[in-house]
Formats: C-alpha cells, structure tokens, sequence
C-alpha cells in the first residue's frame, strides 16, 4: 500500500516536472500575454490607445486650408470695451463689418438664448436680416451629471426674432474621461431635427447619418488667423486681406471667460479654435476613424512571432529584434495615418514587446544580486546625507551605525557614538532600557527626552523601526530635534489667542470667553470700544504710530478695569471688555472711560494724541450664540459712530432689523436692475437771460410694479453703498449717453449732465467706457457733462485728476456739483480739470439780496469768471432768486421753477420742441 502511494506521489512530481519543462521555453510569451490581459481587465487599454495616438499628432503635421479665420474676444478686446456681457449692439455692428470685409459665413459662439435690453435685441436682430442668412448661431444642449450617469438637460437656443434669420449650429463638445477633447461629431438631432455643428457648417457638410470622428490635432493651430475683435469695429489694420472671402467664426478666446478645452499634447485651446481645427478636419478629409479592438488583439502577435523565429538567438538579439518590430509596427501606422483618415491602435502590440523585452532581460542579467547591492549602497548614502539623525542598535541595545546628522544632534563624534548604549542618550522613564523593553516599541512615532554630551535634556521625536537579521533582531530609529518646533508651536499657539501689538487676548479668545459666558448662564454684557478717526490716523502717520496708539489705549483701558472684567482686542480700532451685566458697572465704567479718553491724551511714539473713544454695548440674554452677541454689540458701536455719541449705546433689536432690511432692499434692487425698473428723468437746465434751454441733468427714478415711482433718497443711499453701485451707474451712463446722440442725431443736441459715483474712479476703467460709448453712439463730447463731488475729488486725489485728465482729452465737460457744502472747494477748483461749477440748492433755494448766503454766491460767481468756468445754480424754484441770480452774473441755472425732472419724451414736447 505504501509502496503504491509512494509510486503515485512520484508520478504526479515527474508530471510536474514534465510539464513545468515543456512551458519553460514559452514563458516569455506567456508572460506578455499576460500583462496584456491585465492592461486590458484593468480598464488602462483605453488610456494607453489615447496616449499612444495623440503622441502621432507631434509627428504627422499638416497646414490648415485658410478658409476659415476667428475673430477673437481676447483680453485686449474686453478691456477696451470695459465691461462683460457685451451690448449686442456690438455684435450687430461686427456682423455689418463682416459682411463689409467679404466675409461668406459668420458663426457666433455666443450665447443668444436671453433676452437683454429691447433696443440691443433689435439692432442685433436687424443686422441679422441685412447679413442675408450667412450668420449661424449657436444652439447647444445643457448636461447635467448625476450620481451614476449623465442625464440631458434642456436645450439654450437662440431667441426666436434671432433664429428666424441664421443657420443654428450645434456647439456641444463632450471631453473624454480624461477631461481631453478628441471627438467631434457632424451634429445631433434635436426635437426631432437634425442640427448640424458649427464646424460642419464652415465646412459646407450636412451629414445626420455620419458617426463621430476623431479630430486631427496635426493641422497647425497656430497657423489658423485670428484678428482681435476691437481691430475690427476700429478698423485697425488691413483687414481685407485677412478676411476677404473666408468664413469667420466669432467667439471668445480670453481664459477669463472661461471657454478652454484640453487636447492632445496637453494644450489649452479655446473652444473656438477646437471648432475651427474640427472644420479643418472635415475640409481636409481628415476625419479619423480609430481600428477595431480586434485588430489590436491581432497585432499584438507581430512582436511576439518576431521573438518566436529568432528563439534560438541569445536574449539580447531577441530584445532588440522585438523593440525594432514594434518601432517599425508603430511608424508604419504613423505613415498610414499621414494619408489616410485611419487611426490604428498599436497600444496593445507595444505592451506586449515591452513585457517580452523584459522577461527576457530578467533571463539574460541576475537581478537579484545588483539589486541587492544596489539596496544596500542607497541605503548607506541615503542614511549618511540626512539631515535627520540616523542610528541603527542591535538587539542588546548598542549602536552599531549612526550617521553624522544624529552626532550633531546629541554632541557625540561617530567612533563615540557607536561605543555607546542607545538608552544613554536619553532620559527620564526609558533611560537604562534596552530597545525591547522600550515602552510603545512598535508605535510609528513618539517622542522622548534626549540628552546631549554636556548633559543638556531636549525633546527628541524617535521613528522606530524593527527586523529580524540571523544574528537577531535590529532595531532602527530616525532622531529629530523638535525644540524648534516647541518654540514654534508655542507661537502659534500665542498668535491664535494673542494680539501681537497690544499683548490682549484676540477675537478667538473673546469667542471663547463669550463661549463660555453663554455656557454658564451667567447674565454678562459685552462693551466694544472704538477710537474716533483711527483709520484716517493710521493712513496719515503710518503703521508704527498706529501700533503704539493702539498699545497706549490698550494701557489706558486696562488700567480702567476692575475685577471680574475681560479686555481684548477683537478689531484693528475695536476693544471689548466683559464684565459683568450690572447696569451700573457698565454705565459706570462707560462714563469713565468717554471721560479719560476725551480729558486725558495718550502717549504715542513720543506724542500726545487726544483720541475720543464712543462705545456700544449688548447683554448675553438678548443672544444665545457668541457670534451674534459681538454683531449685536458691533450694532450697536455702529450706531454710536453715526450719532457721534458721547455716552454709550446700547443694542435694540431694531439696529438688526434696520441692517436685515436694507440687506433686503438691496436684493430688490439686484432684482429691479435686472427687470428694467430703472428710468432716468431729465431736469432742464436753462440760460437765466433767455430762458430757452441749453442742457438737462440726467436722474435716477425707480419705478416699482407695485409702490410706482421710490423716491431716490430711500434707495440711492443703499446701491451707493453696495456692489450695485458699479451696475447702476454704468447703465446711468450709457442710457444717458445714447439718449443725448438720439437727440443729436434728431437735429435738437442738448447738453446731458451725468452724475458720477464713487465706484467708477474706484474701478479705473472710466475713461474708456465712455470712450468706447462715444464711439459707438457717434454723440458729439461737447453735448456730455460728468458731474463729480467733493467726496470723490478727495478719495484719491492723484487718480481722480488722472481720470478727470483723460474725461477732458476726449472732449467731455467736467461739472463740480454741490459746490460750497465741503471743506476743500477752493482747492479743488485749482488742483482739477473742471468747466462748470454747479452752487449747492443749500445757498440758492432761500436766496436774499443782502444775506450771507447772497455775498457767497456772489463770491462764488465771480470765482468762476476770474477762472475761465462757467456757473450753473441749482435748486431755482421763485423768480424773485432768478432774477437776482441774473443780476449777479449767473449765467444758468435749474430747478422747479423751470420744470422737475421729467421722461425724456416730456422733455421733449416741452422744451426740445419749441427750442427747435
């Protein structure tokens, strides 16, 4: 029986044998298949084919045909126009252009599927008809990924006054997984019709049947021209030669807008140029169409049957046999692909030659033993150069090999350190220990106390690491001095709870505090504390004064406090105090401190500074969050800037209210902006001699669906004092301005006085929007006036005398409104390039002869003659005013007694009418 279970055991082991004999030879092939197959199970033959082709596009190079061009929205095109979205009034004069310059077909990659104002939606849909059907329009689909799969949205088509007279083309470009755009396709059908893409309309193809195609990247994009989209409406430069009889397609370029796909080779491209190289491809035939799966599966073989004649070669007549057969596979795809729309996969065939190259140079060379050698030298080098501390103990705890980075660290040389037992060069619980009794042995990283070879203790942070050797186990740790990062750490800490500059706890330690306050129930008010004007001293004096005012009044309130009580610094110009919530602590404390900061000035950088403080103050029982407690106190210190208080105030739910609903009428007023609810009046502005009229003030009016016509001083103050401001007064400024060239262009010029805001200087692009608004509404700059105040004059002097500069070279007049209510009118008249002084209604409304208010609109009068500027007064209601203001020297004036402000249809049935 055991004789015949032996015999048994024997046979299946020679089988074995056998076997493992008869696969020695193939296991090179076996091996490349296999790593083929895992390429392919792994989902990498995809990304391997990708590489593969788009690395030919570097090879096989063409020039586009010409015929297509791009007229780009770059950046320098969006700067001199100002602002973005762009008024269609200027896509309806590119299109007048075009067609001017020869142009066949024009393609737009815009969006047109919203409506914008009625009259730019006009001028555009006008010049739509005059192109007489060469202009095509874009119409895509939106996409919307969800959780699992990519489901169609709906579809943004142009506005329907637009389709009726373009071509639609399709825009949709849908990147592969990788996020690189390869495929194109003719078009899509939509609702049932087949809309062919822009591309395939450049390129005169209508192919609903035709599967997507692989664009050929090898046409040189930067051979494709491209003209700047502000050359064109200026006429910059010979564009007829560039355009004359090309198709164009217009769309933007700029990175900010954000249109940029990634293609083969790495490269951003708008998508513009993607539909022109797509163009290309179908103008060229060179509409790629990638092999079958089939044939790659068939090619991998070539390289393999290539190693299988030259078998009974040496391996490294087989390497490079099999390298050449898959060079010589992949430049004959390459040569194919140069005259042939054909794309053939060779990503598997190159797997497979590189798996077999390998294998059998792992035959050929005994890699174990130079990678071992190779180990074991990097291991020495790496250990000696780093910078961390190295040493290597064996399993009774002595250093057997230490590198120079861990003798720095403890003030041993290297023959002493290894003489040493590790345990000695450390202190506390596991000093004496050896490795194996160390306390948390296998933990990554823990940190221990070192001691140094003049006995010096510091933390030391210790890696430890562990394997077992025939001699027995060994042990290695990496030793990093971490008393830098202490002290680091420590600063950190300090600057997350401290201010640095006055030395008081910070706003995330009053957050805490007040964290904590509210935790334990216990009823305790908040003071905030600001210093009067501390911003504007700062920008005078500089940062250094303003850090020592803050540490003098840090002093001096500290020194305010009694017990129970918590200082800190929660803002640049702000300190909180918390105490307890007895009214007649904090009124008491209130009372002291208005009084010390009013009486008492504050050393600073070797100055006395008197610096008024005013306060606001809330309790914890009106919030149960720290974060809305400080907003309820910061409420109420607001509240006391704006009154100028000298006593403190305290917080009303009505300072919150008042916030939440300006924030709400500032929402609406996003709202009525966007809906066209904003209208400008026109008030007259007439000669006081002959009372005909020589010009109108353009205002602002709101008129609500529901309440009719707001008055301006309920909503001005909120879109002056928010981001509204920047859209309103550009629509102010170009609905000013088209109506006065309406007016002109009708044979009844009037002068237009615009008011500016703030935010237009603020921005620096004023000078060219009205520029750019002069150029397209063909208005004469004499029939322009912009109207600036003193609070804009003196919020950056030297900008807004550059500005200002600029408005009187185009050949704008330049009004001073409100003239004689600021501090420093005298020199602003001086200093700026003004025209026209227009005196405050404050001087002129009440207007005696013989009152103070008559000797300074005399003076002013006559200041304004001496200085060459002319003088318009403001707020005339009785003719008894007009007639002194005449006698004075008044040249012009408004006001009601000449008529409010009014439509400008109103204006002019009653004055342009007659004037005429």
């Amino acid at each position: 029986m055991n004789a015949a279970v032996q015999g048994s055991r024997g046979a299946a082991q020679g089988w074995k044998a056998k076997a493992g004999g008869l696969l020695l030879p193939f296991r090179s092939y076996l091996f490349a298949l296999l790593a083929v197959a895992l390429v392919v199970l792994a989902g990498a033959h995809t990304r391997l084919r990708e590489t593969v082709l788009d690395a030919r596009f570097h090879v096989v190079k063409r020039a586009p045909s010409g015929s297509i061009a791009m007229v780009e929205i770059d950046p320098r095109s969006i700067a001199a126009v100002g602002r973005w979205p762009w008024p269609r009034s200027l896509h309806a004069e590119m299109v007048r252009k075009l067609a001017e310059l020869g142009v066949t077909d024009i393609a737009f990659d815009v969006d047109f599927s919203a409506r914008s104002i009625d009259a730019e939606d006009r001028r555009f849909s006008e010049a739509l008809k005059g192109a007489g059907g060469s202009v095509i329009l874009p119409i895509f689909r939106q996409v919307a990924s969800g959780a699992s799969s990519v489901r169609q949205g709906y579809v943004n088509r142009p506005l329907a006054m637009f389709e009726a007279d373009a071509w639609l083309g399709m825009v949709n470009v849908a990147p592969d997984r990788d996020g690189v755009a390869r495929d194109f396709n003719f078009g899509a059908t939509i609702d049932g019709q087949f809309i062919p893409s822009i591309a395939a309309l450049l390129a005169g193809l209508h192919e609903p049947a035709t599967p997507d195609f692989r664009i050929d990247f090898g046409i040189d994009s930067s051979a494709v021209r491209g003209v700047p989209y502000i050359d064109i409406l200026r006429g910059n430069g010979d564009l007829g030669a560039v355009l004359s009889g090309k198709k164009v397609i217009v769309a933007g370029t700029a990175a900010e807008l954000g249109d940029r796909f990634v293609v083969p080779g790495g490269q951003v491209i708008p998508g513009a140029l993607l539909q022109v190289l797509a163009a290309e491809s179908m103008l060229q035939g060179r509409t790629l169409r990638t092999t079958t799966f089939a044939l790659s599966l068939a090619l991998l073989f070539v390289p393999l049957l290539v190693a299988f004649v030259l078998r009974r070669r040496r391996a490294r007549h087989r390497i490079v046999a099999v390298i050449s057969a898959a060079i010589a596979a992949e430049a004959a795809a390459i040569a194919i692909q140069s005259v042939y729309p054909v794309a053939i996969d060779t990503s598997l065939l190159h797997v497979a030659a590189f798996a077999y190259a390998l294998i059998a140079l792992v035959e050929e060379v005994d890699l174990r033993g130079l990678l071992r050698l190779t180990a074991e030298k990097r291991f020495n080098n790496v250990a000696m150069s780093l910078s961390d501390g190295l040493v290597c103990i064996d399993r009774d705890g002595r250093i057997s090999m230490s590198n120079e980075a861990a003798s720095l660290i403890f003030g041993f040389d290297a023959s002493r350190m290894r003489s040493l037992q590790f345990a000695e060069l450390l202190a506390g619980e596991t000093a004496g220990k050896v490795p194996g009794a160390f306390p948390n042995i296998n933990a990554q990283v823990h940190e221990e106390t070192g001691r140094r070879a003049n006995g010096e203790l510091f933390p030391l942070e210790c890696s430890w690491s562990v394997w077992e050797t025939p001699s027995g186990r060994q042990y290695g740790v990496v030793l990093r001095d971490i008393s830098e990062r202490r002290l680091q750490q420590e600063r950190i800490r300090y600057l997350a709870e401290m201010d640095p500059v006055s030395g008081l706890p910070n706003n995330n330690s009053l957050i805490a505090a007040l964290n904590d306050a509210v935790g334990r129930g216990e009823p305790r008010r908040l003071i905030l504390a600001s210093l009067w004007h501390f911003r504007r001293m700062r920008d005078l004096e500089g940062q250094t004064f303003a850090d020592a005012l803050i540490r003098a009044a840090a002093a001096r309130l500290r020194s305010k406090l009694g017990q129970g009580m918590i200082l800190s610094r929660s803002d640049s110009d702000e300190f909180a105090i918390l105490l307890p919530a007895s009214q007649a602590d904090v009124d008491h404390l209130a009372t002291s401190l208005i009084e010390t900061f009013r009486n008492e000035p504050l050393e600073a950088e070797g100055r006395a500074v008197r610096v008024p403080v005013v306060l606001g103050h809330a309790g914890s029982e009106e919030a149960a969050d720290p974060e809305v407690w400080l907003g309820n106190a910061r409420f109420a210190l607001a509240a006391a800037q704006r009154q100028e208080s000298e006593t403190a105030v305290s917080f009303a739910p009505g300072m919150r209210d008042e916030v939440e609903k300006r924030m709400a009428l500032e929402n609406r007023l996003r709202q009525a902006l966007a809906a066209g609810e904003f209208e400008l009046f026109y008030q007259p502005q007439v000669d006081l001699q002959t009372r005909s009229i020589v010009g109108a003030e353009a205002l602002i009016r709101w008129h609500h669906p529901e309440r009719g016509y707001v008055s301006p001083g309920e909503f001005m103050p909120v879109i002056n004092g928010s981001s509204l401001a920047d859209g309103v007064s550009a629509w102010v400024l170009e609905t000013a301005i088209r109506q006065a060239a309406i007016w002109q262009q009708r044979g009844t010029p009037l002068r237009v006085g615009i008011n500016l805001s703030q935010s237009q200087f603020t921005a620096g692009t004023l000078a060219m929007e009205v520029a750019r608004l002069l150029e397209i509404t063909r208005l004469d700059p004499a029939w322009l006036e912009l109207e600036v105040t003193e609070d804009i004059i003196l919020d950056d002097i030297s900008r807004v005398r550059a500005i200002l500069g600029s408005l009187r070279e185009l050949g704008v007049h330049i009004a001073f409104d409100d003239f004689g209510t600021g501090y420093g009118s005298l020199t602003s008249l001086r200093d700026f390039p003004l025209d026209t002084i227009k005196v405050d209604q404050t001087f002129v409304r009440k207007l005696e002869s013989g009152s103070e208010n008559a000797a300074i609109v005399a003076a002013t009068i006559e200041l304004g003659k001496a200085l060459g500027k002319s003088i318009i007064a403001e707020g005339i209601e009785t003719e008894a005013v007009a007639a002194l203001l005449t006698t004075l020297g008044c040249q012009e004036g408004q006001g009601y007694l000449f008529g409010r402000p009014m439509p400008a249809r109103e204006l002019e049935k009653t004055w342009l009418r007659w004037a005429a």
